[in-house]
């Protein structure tokens, strides 16, 4: 895939199952020690390097869909 990518977590959203960190291929997706409104972890997003090639696989595995993905 060509061009960058990037994901948006919906904070309020996530309920902290982490099957996003379980599945992003360069290890972008994370647990934060950050909880929600509802008292949940939050999964983090973190992409200094541009390696998110938007593969999308966060977003599929995320039974909350609170993760969406975009490419540019």
């Amino acid at each position: 895939m060509s061009g960058m990518a990037f994901i948006v977590i919906e904070q309020r959203r996530c309920k902290g199952c982490a099957l996003c960190t379980t599945v992003c291929p360069s290890g972008l997706v994370s647990m934060g020690s950050e909880l929600n409104a509802q008292g949940n972890p939050v999964a983090l997003f973190s992409d200094s390097q541009g390696k998110c090639t938007g593969c999308a696989m966060c977003a599929r595995m995320c039974p909350d869909t609170a993760i969406s993905v975009y490419r540019q």
